[in-house]
């Protein structure tokens, strides 16, 4: 294909988009971006429109930000040097295109001069709220500034994406460079079969061992790592394994210590720029929060309301392995916290997450994950038939290009799937990929990502179809036999899968407002809110069946399970806390602290927020991509998981009161919630579902700490 990165196509040809198309495709978009906004700039003031200004604006830059979509997917699941290479090269022209519209006094005028029209006085409330979101966008922006100081945010914003990146790659590849090979069976004692099997057929995979002598390879990805912290018995594995997850970003080639550092004082100095006292103002000024003092304050009243249950479990677990070892209690080693908290949690409940794995094989897991958005949500989702085909080969004739053709979609790896949802009237409304297990190409961690925004039929307009996609890094199939997950990584699917919700059935007629384009930390609200049914026994009969038989979680496992759901809940929360913490500390009071020790700091500002261990741990921040992969992020907006957990924990007793499976109130909630996108402000979109501002005592009552 000619230029395959600015392909039209809906279904993406995967194969086609190789790294040698990347240079001349990215700036033939950008020349074309260019040339659309001078166009919009030079339109005829006396004739400005809603349309030819606003949603004009968009359209300038939605082939840029699809073709440019598509390179850092693949950069995030296909990595490779060539690819890298070709990214990198075209990184800075792409953001100091998107730095620079923000910045160019011609536009600004342009939206000045028509918010004062009488066009603009007669908007709806819709688009009113677009052209304010836009206008306010720009001021945030920089939009204001004298002209030295806009070129020096430009700057800013360029430099920041090429840090991030770089600090992205270094996490990757210190993840990926590390590895443990074990070729002695008795070493593996108290590790799960499931895990054993897994890290058998890596090895195997690797060239590790012999069908006779197998040899166990283990890595730093979660699917790995977790079981041995929890179950195996050999503390020296699990020392060295923690061990290598200190490594990630830290010393050598891939240290990340001094990014972090810049990536802080560049963020800063924007915030200064703007005349905010730091960054945290800077970003929080269009977000629930509104300051970054707003949402310390969240976390220290939060953090005020459970250190006394998260001390108490702290020197339960401690004195749970005293008696167990006779010995006296003592502070842990930070390789031994997981597998005596696992040994605690199976001796006071009698429950071993394991015990759940049988019940959740991928497949059946999704299957009932799409019949709840059914009979909850009222959508319909199906698979279409999918082709793999090696990068830069050619596709097969009857791959369908767009929806509605017949033939199989073309995907990027040979595990991904593709969907389509319809809503009740059988419309379709969207398509998503799904990709659910690790590679050393992918990059860690679970995301939901969309790669065309869709629109609603407007006027002469045609539906717009969202084009979506949901990624994790979940246990693997070995031999052919289904991936089983655990109880954890189906929650996780499930959260992925509220975001895409939260997308797909986005309907909202300006792409800038439409799906997950809201206030930051109302973003996580949908998302959690589905990990609730991963609890609830109506909905888990959905989907939790055994891969074997067929049948449901026995009433008495899911007893223990229930029993078990709170365990050490205070440390949990404290531990998404200490995230928060540390990412508002150094966004507000620290981001100028370059060359201070990055460790002790972080000890010192974690005091109280951690257990007390006897090897203090490196900072999580040389590894703490929701901060430093992006050049926003979740940076200084990591708070928001809590704080949408506050909402979600309300939101759901709507559930649990009018049924879980109630689709008159799952209805409402795709018509309040989901469908609204960022058109209304979100307080009022949470008070139209609830009928009134959100309980934050509700999520302490589900944690059990109330």
């Amino acid at each position: 294909m000619a230029a395959p990165f600015l392909t039209q196509d809906f279904h993406i040809r995967w194969s086609s988009l190789t790294p040698d198309h990347i240079e001349a495709d990215i700036r033939a978009a950008l020349e074309k971006a260019q040339a659309d906004l001078d166009a919009l700039i030079d339109q005829d003031r006396g004739k400005l429109s809603f349309e030819s200004v606003v949603l004009g604006l968009d359209e300038v830059t939605r082939g840029l930000n699809e073709a440019w979509g598509l390179v850092t997917h693949l950069d995030s699941l296909c990595n490779s040097p060539a690819l890298r290479e070709a990214h990198n090269k075209m990184l800075p022209e792409v953001s100091a295109f998107f730095a620079k519209i923000p910045l160019n006094e011609h536009l600004w005028d342009l939206l000045v001069t028509y918010s004062t029209t009488e066009d603009a006085k007669k908007l709806g409330p819709v688009r009113k709220r677009a052209l304010e979101e836009e206008m306010q966008g720009f001021i945030e922006a920089g939009a204001d500034l004298p002209p030295e100081q806009k070129k020096r945010m430009e700057e800013l914003s360029t430099e920041l994406s090429q840090l991030t990146q770089k600090y992205s790659e270094n996490v990757l590849d210190s993840t990926n460079k590390w590895e443990l090979i074990i070729d002695d069976p008795a070493r593996l004692q108290g590790l799960p079969p499931s895990a054993i099997e897994s890290a058998r057929a890596d090895a195997a995979a690797k060239n590790h061992g012999t069908p006779e002598k197998p040899a166990w390879r283990f890595t730093l990805k979660a699917p790995s790592m977790i079981p041995v912290m929890e179950y195996l018995e050999d503390e020296s594995i699990r020392k060295q394994v923690w061990e290598g997850t200190g490594s990630i970003g830290r010393g050598g080639e891939h240290d990340n210590t001094e990014l972090v550092w810049k990536i802080l004082r560049l963020r800063h100095e924007k915030a200064q720029i703007m005349g905010k006292a730091n960054f945290a103002d800077h970003i929080l000024a269009h977000r629930m929060a509104k300051t970054g003092r707003s949402a310390l304050r969240f976390i220290e009243d939060l953090y005020s309301r459970i250190q006394e249950a998260f001390q108490r479990e702290t020197i339960e677990l401690q004195e749970y392995r005293a008696d167990a070892g006779h010995q006296p209690v003592d502070l842990f080693e930070p390789w031994e916290v997981a597998f005596w908290a696992e040994k605690q949690r199976k001796a006071k409940y009698d429950f071993d997450e394991e015990e759940l794995r049988p019940y959740f094989p991928l497949d059946k897991v999704l299957a009932g994950m799409f019949q709840l958005a059914e009979k909850v949500f009222d959508l319909r989702i199906t698979p279409r038939e999918v082709v793999y085909v090696a990068p830069g080969t050619e596709a097969p004739a009857n791959v369908s290009p767009q929806p509605g053709k017949a033939g199989p979609v073309e995907v990027w790896h040979p595990e991904v799937k593709f969907y389509e949802v319809r809503n009740e009237k059988d419309v379709h409304i969207g398509s998503f990929y799904a990709d659910w297990h690790p590679r050393d190409s992918k990059r860690g961690g679970a995301w939901m990502n969309y790669l065309k925004m869709g629109v609603p039929p407007s006027g002469e307009r045609d539906r717009r179809l969202h084009l979506g996609l949901i990624c994790g890094n979940m246990t693997p199939p070995v031999d052919g036999k289904p991936a089983l997950l655990t109880h954890d990584e189906v929650c996780t699917v499930f959260h992925e899968f509220g975001h895409l919700l939260h997308q797909i059935c986005g309907n909202v007629e300006i792409p800038s407002l439409n799906g997950v384009s809201v206030y930051w930390d109302f973003v996580e609200l949908p998302s959690q809110l589905l990990e609730n049914f991963c609890w609830e026994r109506e909905s888990l009969d959905l989907f939790a069946r055994h891969h074997e038989t067929g049948e449901a979680i026995p009433a008495k496992l899911f007893k223990k399970m229930l029993a078990a759901k709170n365990y050490r809940s205070a440390s949990d929360i404290m531990r998404q806390l200490a995230f928060g913490k540390l990412d508002l500390e150094l966004h507000m009071h620290h981001s100028t602290d370059e060359g201070a020790d990055l460790d002790k700091l972080a000890r010192k500002l974690l005091e109280g927020y951690v257990m007390p261990l006897k090897t203090e741990p490196p900072t999580m921040a040389r590894r703490f991509g929701h901060l430093f992969s992006n050049p926003v992020g979740y940076a200084a907006g990591y708070y928001s998981y809590k704080w949408a957990e506050v909402l979600d924990a309300d939101a759901f007793t709507r559930f649990q009161k009018e049924g879980v499976l109630n689709p008159a109130v799952g209805r409402e909630f795709r018509d309040t919630i989901l469908s609204k996108g960022n058109s209304e402000d979100p307080a009022k979109l949470y008070h139209d579902f609830m009928g009134r501002d959100p309980d934050a005592m509700a999520l302490l009552v589900r944690a059990g700490l109330a």
